[in-house]
């Protein structure tokens, strides 16, 4: 039987073998296994409890998080400071995890940098190897990483309260070597670079609260509870905020999709430049943005956007959008400072203008392709106004006090779906086409702007400001909410940064299953490593 120093002493032996800053040769290992003979089960049970022991590199403790059939284990090697971590875990998704944790506890802004690779081909394609933040070390904490998948999908994944599931938001970059995290207040941020390319944003983001403090580090996941999966983690780094404000700041936009029935985002497109509202092509294939006062097309799978030819039009703003067969554009054009209605051909051409008064921002276009609904100021009041789609009178649809605003129909032609002030706060509401029968259909505290109407008629979608933002200005913290057509609660299908150029304008894919949006971030302008 081993006494209590004994024992602990074999442990810190153990630890030398498996972590601890100095290796010890292998007769020396195999002296601690004869030793420990009688105690083995508990002894090298260690590297898997977070017991105290020598600091790990930069970290101070590991663990396994979760149910996990192998303990997992990190060895770190001072001279090439590398951190090779082994592990199985069934899987990190749904509402618990299993994977093993490198770490150390932190508070406020911090930022985490890796260089990150696998040990050996084969195995699941889904293991996880990253960056972490998290919560605490239940297996149904809050958290989020920065995680590189087996066959190379990389995304920040992350759980916005216990016991809830995992969601994510995929980057388009694949198979980077090194994964940076980053911690502002609520917001993280992920980056990426391949070997030989800078390090560059991702266009990941999402809003995310965990109180200090935190748990930071590196893990691996097997995605197979009867396997052993090792990553080797080199060049890691943990830097915290020294508490002076962070200037040079600058935007970036990032165009993303996201499938309601997973709710996991995916970045299409990002750059340090300021775009807005998406509309999804007929096709499926092709999304189409405003940029600069120009129109852009882009495929959905990701790639470089091709300029649209608007011709004259070079100042039109995120009020824009696709008749009912995709063969038509309507496009809202500043002339002599009014925005103004125009159409013109999807592959592009010399717009034509349909309504002379301004200023004029459309909206909606009817199923049957014969009327465009708008929001417009006439007198000093912002109300819902329609015109036939070859142009003509102009037809006022409403008169209350207060902005009406963001007109777009149901895919029967028989609502028109809208935003309105009219009793003080911002609420979704809709009318009959022609105007009658108006019917609040939101209720809560939000200020909710922008409703869509999805093409099966099932859901409409649009964006949620906190209490007390006024109007629909740009930088804030927003929610994207799903309801039923008909009405009902509302749920939220993304919480992300952005507001005014988001979700503007219909932004669904063809088949209803996906929607098409823009989030913002600021990031430091020399994003150095």
């Amino acid at each position: 039987m081993v006494d209590d120093s004994s024992y602990a002493l074999a442990l810190l032996s153990v630890a030398r073998v498996t972590c601890g800053p100095r290796r010890l040769r292998s007769s020396s290992r195999l002296a601690v296994v004869a030793f420990l003979s009688s105690a083995v089960v508990g002894a090298l049970a260690w590297p898997a409890t977070g017991a105290e022991a020598d600091s790990i590199g930069v970290f101070a403790k590991h663990s396994d998080v979760g149910v996990v059939q192998h303990a997992g284990t990190v060895e770190f090697d001072p001279a090439q400071r590398t951190y090779s971590v082994s592990a199985s875990g069934e899987n990190m998704w749904g509402s618990t995890d299993a994977f093993h944790f490198v770490w150390k506890r932190l508070s406020g802004d911090l930022t985490l940098i890796t260089d990150v690779a696998w040990l050996g081909s084969g195995g699941n394609p889904h293991r996880k190897a990253g960056l972490m933040v998290r919560q605490s070390l239940e297996p149904g904490s809050p958290y989020v990483d920065a995680v590189v998948h087996g066959n190379g999908l990389t995304s920040l994944q992350f759980r916005d309260d216990a016991g809830e599931r995992t969601r994510e938001v995929q980057a388009n970059v694949s198979a980077p070597r090194t994964v940076r995290l980053e911690r502002r207040g609520d917001t993280i941020l992920m980056s990426a670079g391949r070997a030989g390319e800078p390090l560059d944003s991702a266009g990941c983001s999402v809003r995310l609260s965990l109180p200090d403090p935190v748990y930071v580090g590196l893990f691996v996941c097997a995605h197979d509870a009867a396997a052993m999966e090792k990553a080797v983690f080199a060049n890691v780094q943990i830097t915290t905020a020294t508490g002076a404000a962070t200037t040079n700041l600058v935007l970036e936009s990032s165009l993303e999709t996201i499938p309601i029935a997973s709710e996991d985002r995916r970045v299409v497109y990002h750059a340090r430049q300021h775009f807005e509202a998406p509309n999804w092509l007929r096709d499926g294939k092709s999304l189409l943005f405003n940029q600069g006062g120009r129109l852009y097309k882009l495929p959905v799978q990701g790639g470089a956007p091709t300029l649209i030819n608007t011709d004259f039009a070079d100042r039109c703003n995120n009020d824009h959008g696709l008749s009912p067969d995709g063969a038509q554009l309507a496009i809202s054009h500043h002339h002599q400072g009014k925005s103004l209605i125009y159409t013109l051909p999807v592959e592009g051409g010399t717009p034509r203008l349909i309504t002379p008064e301004g200023p004029s921002y459309w909206h909606g276009w009817s199923p049957d392709g014969s009327t465009l609904a708008y929001c417009a100021e006439r007198k000093g009041e912002f109300d819902i106004y329609t015109i036939r789609a070859a142009g003509g009178p102009e037809k006022r649809l409403t008169d209350a006090p207060g902005l009406d605003d963001g007109p777009d129909y149901s895919p029967d032609g028989q609502w028109i779906y809208f935003n309105s002030e009219r009793t003080g706060t911002m609420k979704i509401w809709r009318m009959k086409a022609d105007g009658s029968r108006p019917e609040q259909m939101t209720f809560d505290e939000f200020n909710d702007w922008f409703p869509h109407p999805s093409p099966d008629g099932k859901w409409v979608v649009f964006v949620s400001y906190e209490k007390g933002v006024k109007d629909h200005p740009a930088n804030h913290d927003v929610r994207l909410r799903l309801m039923p057509l008909t009405g009902g609660a509302p749920k939220v299908i993304a919480r992300l940064f952005g507001g005014q150029g988001t979700l503007n304008v219909p932004s669904w894919s063809a088949d209803s299953r996906s929607l098409a949006f823009v989030s913002y971030r600021f990031i430091a302008a020399q994003a150095a490593r």
